[in-house]
């Protein structure tokens, strides 16, 4: 499920938060990696629930319009397309996905207002209004519909992001990629099919790669800090942007503790990262400083590189 960059982002926050708390227990940290490793599938079965509240909250409004002494035409013969959608009816009855979110008191009901303000949102969209009025009437317009709303509605609600981070302090920066694995589910999910559940790492592989990044440079932090300044001129150490440097020393860590990993991955992805958690100008940075040492590392005989295409080769 959680993919490497995903895994360089949680190794990275978790790094930054206990060098600068100056927490060095690596056994504490490998936990808490985990830890946060776990809440992201948590998150992925907790939003999946999310088109069921939905429902529910569409069929209580149904029945106060019913109930109502002088109801209007549309409230005393209320569209049930969405109540009836067969999706949510799937993820309703899925045992796997119940017991799951029961287990681990993965409920919506602290989050009824919220819920009752998406759905009156969603009612407004354009592609839900074409839904509830289209003539065609099958599993595929269903899915169609819920895979709209996960890929509409949830990365840019702020509504939602402040209710996950107050849940769970892991989740916040999850819930863009929790979202588009869940459309990926979706868009195989057939009428008579299973929903099939991901595990917590793509491969397990994946899971040695996080806690060895973490371990190395929570063990190198500070030589390589110490390497990075002779790279940079006319500046301390104590006056880089602390995020720049937590990222550059996992490069390096990256770098020299995975010999699969081509350099200019390394670099690329870490990059990216620094676009997203520190300054303006820290991709430039981070960028050239990590170029700098990685090749200075490497003509040192300190980065070897094994594997098709990369011996011999900064990339």
């Amino acid at each position: 499920m959680i993919n490497r960059r995903l895994l360089r982002i949680k190794v990275f926050k978790i790094l930054f938060g206990r060098i600068y708390a100056g927490r060095e227990s690596y056994q504490a940290a490998e936990k808490e990696l985990l830890l946060s490793c776990e809440k992201t599938l948590d998150l992925l079965y907790f939003l999946l629930m999310l088109p069921y509240e939905l429902k529910k909250q569409a069929v209580d409004k149904i029945e106060i319009g019913k109930s109502k002494y002088h109801p209007t035409p549309e409230e005393a013969n209320p569209n049930m397309r969405f109540v009836e959608n067969r999706v949510s009816e799937m993820l309703s009855e899925n045992k796997e996905l119940i017991d799951y979110c029961t287990k681990r008191g993965l409920v919506w009901a602290s989050c009824k207002p919220f819920v009752k303000s998406l759905l009156t949102s969603l009612y407004s969209k354009d592609y839900f209004k074409e839904y509830m009025s289209s003539e065609k009437c099958d599993f595929n317009s269903d899915k169609a519909l819920i895979i709209s709303f996960f890929r509409e509605e949830l990365e840019d609600n702020d509504a939602l992001y402040e209710i996950l981070e107050d849940m769970n302090i892991y989740w916040a920066d999850d819930i863009a990629y929790v979202a588009d694995i869940i459309i990926k589910m979706l868009s195989h999910l057939k009428p008579s099919g299973k929903l099939k559940f991901p595990e917590i790492f793509l491969q397990e592989e994946d899971k040695e790669y996080a806690l060895r990044l973490l371990t190395h440079s929570m063990l190198h932090y500070d030589d390589y800090v110490s390497l990075l300044a002779k790279y940079v001129h006319n500046w301390e150490p104590e006056r880089l942007a602390s995020t720049d440097t937590c990222l550059i020393v996992m490069g390096i860590s990256e770098a020299v503790s995975f010999s699969s990993i081509p350099i200019k991955v390394t670099i690329n992805e870490f990059v990216e990262i620094s676009k997203y958690y520190s300054t303006q100008n820290s991709k430039v940075f981070v960028n050239g400083i990590l170029e700098k040492v990685l090749f200075g590392l490497k003509e040192e005989g300190k980065i070897e590189k094994r594997g098709r295409g990369l011996v011999g080769s900064i990339d």
